[in-house]
């Protein structure tokens, strides 16, 4: 034992001399290096640095010029319209991208003479295969090169053909956009392969757990029963071997004429754009032949009110370890106002200040939880999954909405609950919780414009509906201007429509549409007693 112990103390008597001798080399061997660095800071340029303080200027430089932030582009949008009426828009931002693209003021509100479906067709079909190009593997292949990726969209109003790549490829992206979207081969096999995409996406809108696009998609068929902004935004399923080459050249021919368009750019120089625009935009004749906008749909959007109501087992919808439990769906909807209207700021703030969300936040707490739908509704009923505001706005009308989600047994209660919050919305805001709003609604608009492809969205969307760009700083100083009165007034306006109602699950315990308006009719918001003799 007392051995081991002598050994055990011998090592230890080593290891400490190792460790002497390791850290007097270390030291030493430091000293020289500084020793070294110090000649070599001396003697190596033939003199030592000047000893100039950090806090002063250096001699002989020219003075640097800062960039100064004061939250306004100093730049307007430029806008030049060809002689054949496409506008091109533009604004710099400087950088080795750009995004440049075509939008066309054609969606599914336009589809009256024809099958409804069209736009979500000609989405599946963009860049497909085109006079200059064989294939979309040959677009992308060309897009390569120049560190490019390609995009179609289509909403209600408008269709959108958007590419990123960098700044130098402009006359080859220009020129492929125009490709794209005037001379389109739309060859059998790809008219078949883009319906099997169009059902699979069918399919998939139905079984996804998120029920919120099926419900946007309801909530607009009850508010614009049969007109406009209320056609279907996807392809019904009994229109998808109606549409053909022929109804797509017929559609294409009506709508997708110069002055319906706006080529818009942001990261590129106005005059390139324009250059680009002139040689592969002014005298190129489509294939499906002459645009003839005769027979354009100029229908004014009609609000009816109405509901729908889809009863569907929400049961199985989401399965695995933890699934979704059963919950019934219900969207209230009353009609706001145009974009164009000077009444759109103040319900972006009100829209804005009511907020919500989920009962769960997978980015922790924090996010909205001072809007009205956390404080008066998710925060009081922990029954409730969901309670979020919408507001969706078009050219000539526009629908406030909220999204609910509960248990099927107390689906009475839930509808209550938001009428309550409609009514409530005409009550005085009050000066924190509006100063919060509209602080929460320029710093969101901020920050989206930080982005170089939501700036081209604005561009383009701003150009083809008014002509002209309002910039982040004068949307800011109205957002800045909205009055508790301004949300007072128009609420008051907005609680005289109809009310649309979309209801997705077990729809037992709901409401009638008329108990619906009537609630939203009184004062309080709350629905009439119903006595039942059996329970």
């Amino acid at each position: 034992m007392l051995s081991i112990l002598f050994l055990a103390q011998h090592i230890s008597h080593i290891f400490c001399e190792l460790y002497l001798n390791l850290t007097i080399n270390s030291v030493w061997s430091c000293h020289n290096i500084g020793i070294n660095l110090i000649s070599y800071r001396k003697y190596s340029s033939g003199g030592g640095y000047p000893n100039i303080s950090l806090s002063t200027p250096l001699p002989g430089i020219p003075k640097p010029v800062f960039a100064s932030v004061d939250g306004q582009e100093k730049y307007e949008t430029k806008i030049t319209t060809l002689e054949n009426g496409l506008k091109v828009a533009s604004q710099n931002k400087f950088g080795q991208f750009c995004t440049v693209g075509i939008l066309v003021n054609s969606g599914s509100r336009h589809e009256t003479k024809y099958p409804s479906g069209i736009a979500h067709f000609l989405e599946k079909l963009s860049f497909s295969s085109t006079a200059q190009y064989g294939s979309k593997d040959e677009i992308l292949l060309t897009l390569e090169k120049h560190g490019g990726i390609c995009d179609c969209q289509t909403s209600r109003d408008t269709t959108m053909y958007a590419v990123s790549a960098e700044v130098k490829g402009l006359d080859t992206v220009v020129s492929l956009l125009s490709d794209a979207v005037l001379q389109p081969r739309l060859l059998d096999e790809e008219i078949e392969m883009t319906r099997m995409a169009v059902r699979f996406e069918l399919e998939d809108l139905n079984m996804r757990p998120d029920p919120e696009p099926l419900l946007t998609e309801m909530i607009h068929a009850a508010a614009y029963r049969g007109n406009t902004v209320g056609l279907p935004r996807f392809c019904p399923a009994d229109n998808v071997d109606k549409i053909d080459k022929n109804v797509l050249h017929s559609y294409l021919r009506n709508y997708y004429s110069p002055e319906r368009m706006v080529l818009a750019g942001v990261g590129i120089e106005h005059e390139q754009l324009v250059e680009c625009a002139r040689k592969y935009l002014l005298h190129v004749k489509p294939v499906w032949g002459a645009s003839s906008a005769t027979s354009v749909d100029l229908s004014v959007a009609q609000y009816t009110g109405g509901i729908i109501k889809m009863e569907k087992d929400m049961s199985d919808v989401s399965l695995g370890p933890t699934p979704i439990p059963e919950l019934t769906h219900i969207m209230i909807g009353l009609e706001s106002c145009s974009f164009l209207e000077e009444d759109f700021i103040p319900f972006a703030v009100l829209n804005m200040m009511m907020g919500g969300g989920g009962s769960f936040s997978a980015g922790g707490p924090g996010k909205g939880m001072f809007t009205r739908l956390y404080l008066n509704v998710l925060n009081r009923h922990h029954w409730m999954y969901n309670a979020t505001s919408y507001h969706h706005s078009y050219e000539d009308s526009g629908l406030l909405c909220i999204h609910a989600s509960a248990d099927p047994r107390q689906v009475r209660e839930m509808v209550e609950i938001i009428t309550r919050e409609f009514i409530q919305m005409a009550g005085n805001a009050g000066e924190m919780e509006l100063e919060r709003a509209k602080t929460q609604l320029k710093s969101m608009l901020m920050m989206n414009l930080e982005s170089r492809p939501v700036i081209f969205e604005d561009v383009g969307r701003q150009v083809l509906s008014t002509g002209k760009r309002k910039l982040p700083h004068e949307l800011c100083d109205l957002i800045s201007n909205v009055t508790a009165g301004d949300i007072k007034r128009v609420t008051t306006k907005m609680l005289r429509s109809k009310p649309a109602v979309a209801a997705l699950g077990d729809l037992t315990e709901l409401p009638s549409y008329e108990h619906i308006q009537a609630a939203l009719s009184s004062k309080d918001g709350r629905l009439p007693r119903m006595y039942r003799l059996f329970r």
